[in-house]
């Protein structure tokens, strides 16, 4: 943690802005069936389930095809970001966020990659420990895009936090020789900074089916800028700033859990001893 602004209205009617969260119906006109987070008008994303038992999700849809980078902004972010509020950052990336209220958080985080299903995978790792695997596919959730695991720390002794960063494209889908050039500049000192509206969901699981039962918080930052310099950092072992808007009407969380989040991201990191492991250790 580098430093926490004060909860600010933010954005703009609905109809204006390019990434708004809704709730898809059911087509003959039951109930809510997903959370979204939708860009341009289109589903990108599949978020946690609104009843707060099942699964941390952030699930990539097939339309998920646009970056929200600013040009107006780029220069700035090139480098080190000291203050939520420095050079217009927040107002010039709330033009493109529906209307309600942001807590700027601003970050350092040191990125790793991962695969899903690969070494580190959440959802095939700590996901499954505690809700075991879909009872229907007989498989984890899956979240169809690769992503960086920045951060974790203990809650208390019955829920950990989890913090993900999520490109709203691919990797892959980056330009290699602007990859390379952030690398470059990582290792002459620079530190660049990234932006991301951000959701906290806390999930407590409504049945045990796993090995340990305990609530997961899941910080999860959505890249509005960012996607080359969080693959040049991961490749290049560096930190690089992280400005979060977080979007506290929009999460599954609480006042009281929100107002803890500045707090417990300034903790040391750690990672949660399972049964198993407390009764090695």
């Amino acid at each position: 943690m580098i430093k926490t602004g004060d909860p600010r209205r933010l954005g703009v009617p609905a109809s204006e802005a390019r990434l708004n969260f809704d709730t898809e119906l059911q087509e003959l006109g039951g109930g809510p069936r997903r959370r979204l987070l939708m860009v341009d008008d289109e589903p990108a994303f599949e978020l946690s389930f609104y009843c707060g038992t099942c699964p941390l999700l952030f699930r990539r849809l097939e339309t998920a095809r646009e970056k929200l980078s600013l040009e107006s902004m780029q220069e700035r972010l090139i480098g080190t970001l000291d203050d939520p509020d420095g050079g217009g950052v927040i107002d010039a990336f709330g033009t493109l966020l529906p209307e309600g209220e942001y807590l700027p958080l601003l970050l350092e985080v040191e990125p790793r990659l991962v695969i899903p299903g690969r070494e580190g995978d959440y959802f095939s790792g700590e996901q499954v420990t505690t809700w075991g695997i879909d009872q229907f596919w007989g498989l984890p959730e899956y979240p169809h895009t690769p992503y960086y695991r920045t951060f974790e720390t203990a809650v208390d002794a019955d829920a950990h936090l989890y913090e993900f960063v999520v490109p709203m494209v691919p990797p892959t889908w980056n330009e290699r020789e602007r990859v390379e050039a952030y690398v470059a500049l990582m290792e002459q000192g620079t530190v660049p900074t990234a932006v991301a509206i951000s959701t906290l969901d806390v999930c407590r699981p409504a049945i045990d089916r796993g090995d340990d039962y305990f609530v997961h918080w899941g910080l999860t930052h959505f890249l509005l800028d960012g996607h080359h310099k969080l693959e040049a950092a991961a490749a290049a072992g560096r930190t690089v700033r992280l400005l979060s808007l977080l979007a506290l009407g929009e999460s599954l969380s609480g006042a009281d859990h929100q107002a803890r989040l500045p707090a417990l991201r300034a903790r040391p990191r750690a990672t949660r001893a399972t049964g198993s492991e407390s009764a090695c250790g």
